[in-house]
C-alpha cells in the first residue's frame, strides 16, 4: 500500500481526553476515532490489525476443536427473564423495545441465547460434548466509559462456550480452553499469566482470568518469574489428550491479583523469582455447570433413557480490547511497538527522494519483491521532510523499516531499522531481504 493514496490521519500533538498510553496512540496514530463516548469508529489502520488479531483468535480456537458460528447482536429479553439475569444485569444492559412493543435488547454475552438454540437442537447424548463460539460486537452502557477501546461500551469479542454430559467433561473443555487461551496470547506477542478469579455476574465455581503485564494496568498483580520466562509454543499439545498436567503445571506457581494476593506466600518465593507489577486482563475464562442449562431447559437423553441438564461453560477474549492492551505493553516515547504477528504492515519502505529517479526505482523493486516474499508493505512515498517521515513511521510502530536514499545507494545499500530494538543496518537489498525473511511470521 503506498502511504500518497492511504488513508491515516495521524495527529502531531497528544489527544486532550486520552488519559492512557493507548488512547493516546490509537488516536494519534489514526488507527480509531471516537463516534460517541465509548464508541469508535476503525480506521483502515486499526481495522487491520484487529482482523489480525481476530484470526490468530479463530485459528487457535479451531485447534482447540471449537466450531464457529454468529449470533445476533440483537437478542429477544424473554431469553434473558427465563433465565433469571434480565432485571438482575443492571444497567449496563441496553434494552430497547421495536416497533411491536416487543423488548429486546443488545447482547453483552451470549450465554442464553446459545443455550437456547442448543435446548431446542440437540436431544440426544450423541451430540456432546461440543464447543461453539463466535467472535461479535457487544454493548455494554459502562456509566464512565474511558481508557479508549479499553473500557468502550461497544467492543469486539470472541466469547465460547462448552457443553458436556457431566463435570468431568466440562473441565475436560475447560482445560481446552485454557491451553487454547496460552497459545493465542503468546502468538499476539504477550506474556499472559492465568490467575484465579471471581466468576462476577457470569456465575459458577471456577474461573481464571488471563493478565499481561503493563506499567499502566488496571491492577496490582503478583505472580512467580517462572511464568513470565515460560514459552508455552515450544510445548506440545495434544488436544485430544490429557491436558491437565498442562494446566496444572501453568497454576501450581504463584500468581494472584491484588484481591487475591497471600503476601505470606508470595514472600515465601526466592526474591529473584518474584514479580510485583501492574496488569491488564486479556482474558477470562468460567466454568458455571448448570447455571444457564437447567433453567432454559438444555437437556439430552442420556444413554439408558435418563435425562441430562448439560454442563456449561464461558469463555471470553476481549478482542478490540486487545489492541489497545498491546500498546500498553508495548510502546516508547517515540509510538507503538508491533509485534510482528499482528503489525498492520510488516515494513514501512520509505523513499527519502521522491522524484530521484534512482530512488523512485529501486523503492518500487524493493516494494514488488517484498510483496511477492508475503510481507505486507506500507510505502511512504509522499513528498515529505524526512523527519516527518521517520517521526510518522515510528509513531505507527511497524516492526521494520527500510530507508532508501541517494547516498546509500550510490553503494548499493539500504538501511534497515528494527523498531523494537532501535537497531539500524547497512545491508545491500538481497540482504535486507534475506534479514526480514528470518523475522517474518509463520
Amino acid at each position: 500500500m503506498r502511504l500518497s493514496s492511504y488513508f491515516l490521519p495521524v495527529l502531531k500533538e497528544n489527544p486532550s481526553e486520552a488519559q492512557i498510553v493507548s488512547h493516546r496512540l490509537m488516536l494519534r496514530a489514526g488507527l480509531i476515532r471516537q463516534s460517541a463516548a465509548g464508541i469508535y469508529t476503525w480506521l483502515p489502520l486499526g481495522f487491520r490489525v484487529l482482523k489480525k488479531i481476530e484470526q490468530i483468535v479463530r485459528e487457535e480456537q479451531d485447534a482447540a476443536g471449537a466450531q464457529e458460528l454468529l449470533m445476533p447482536t440483537i437478542q429477544p429479553a424473554e431469553l434473558w427473564q427465563k433465565s433469571g439475569r434480565y432485571d438482575d444485569y443492571g444497567k449496563e444492559m441496553l434494552r430497547i423495545t421495536d416497533r411491536h412493543e416487543r423488548p429486546l435488547l443488545y447482547g453483552p454475552t451470549n450465554e442464553e441465547m446459545l443455550t437456547d438454540i442448543v435446548a431446542s437442537e440437540w436431544k440426544s447424548y450423541r451430540d456432546l460434548p461440543k464447543i461453539l463460539y463466535h467472535i461479535q460486537w457487544k454493548f455494554r452502557d459502562e456509566v464512565r466509559p474511558r481508557f479508549g477501546v479499553m473500557r468502550g461500551r461497544e467492543f469486539l469479542m470472541k466469547d465460547a462456550y462448552s457443553f458436556d454430559l457431566d463435570k468431568a467433561g466440562a473441565r475436560r473443555s475447560y482445560n481446552r480452553m485454557f491451553v487454547a487461551y496460552l497459545r493465542t496470547f503468546a502468538r499476539l506477542g504477550l506474556k499472559a499469566i492465568p490467575m484465579q478469579a471471581d466468576t462476577g455476574p457470569i456465575g459458577g465455581d471456577l474461573s481464571h482470568e488471563f493478565i499481561i503485564l503493563a506499567e499502566t494496568g488496571e491492577s496490582g498483580v503478583f505472580c512467580d518469574k517462572a511464568l513470565v520466562e515460560r514459552d508455552v509454543l515450544n510445548e506440545a499439545v495434544d488436544y485430544n489428550g490429557d491436558l491437565q498436567p498442562i494446566v496444572d503445571s501453568w497454576t501450581a506457581p504463584y500468581a494472584a491479583t491484588d484481591e487475591k494476593h497471600d503476601v505470606a506466600r508470595f514472600e515465601a518465593l526466592p526474591k529473584d523469582r518474584q514479580i510485583a507489577a501492574r496488569g491488564i486482563e486479556v482474558g477470562h475464562i468460567f466454568y458455571f455447570g448448570t447455571k444457564y442449562s437447567k433453567p432454559m431447559g438444555a437437556v439430552v437423553q442420556g444413554p439408558n433413557g435418563e435425562s441430562i441438564t448439560l454442563e456449561m461453560g464461558s469463555y471470553g477474549i476481549g478482542v478490540s480490547r486487545l489492541v489497545g492492551a498491546i500498546i500498553e505493553a508495548s510502546h516508547d516515547d517515540n509510538g507503538i511497538i508491533w509485534p510482528m504477528s499482528i503489525a498492520p504492515f510488516h515494513v514501512g519502505l520509505i523513499n527519502l527522494k521522491v522524484g530521484d529517479a534512482d530512488c523512485d526505482k529501486a523503492c518500487d523493486d524493493l516494494y514488488a519483491k517484498l510483496k511477492t516474499a508475503g510481507f505486507d508493505v506500507l510505502y511512504e512515498d509522499r513528498d515529505e521532510r524526512a523527519g516527518a517521515k521517520f517521526a510518522t513511521m515510528d509513531l505507527i510502530g511497524l516492526p521494520y523499516q527500510i530507508t532508501v536514499g541517494p547516498r546509500g545507494l550510490k553503494s548499493g545499500l539500504v538501511e534497515v531499522k528494527n523498531r523494537a530494538t532501535g537497531e539500524k543496518e547497512e545491508l545491500s537489498i538481497e540482504a535486507a531481504l534475506n534479514k526480514l525473511a528470518q523475522a517474518k511470521p509463520a
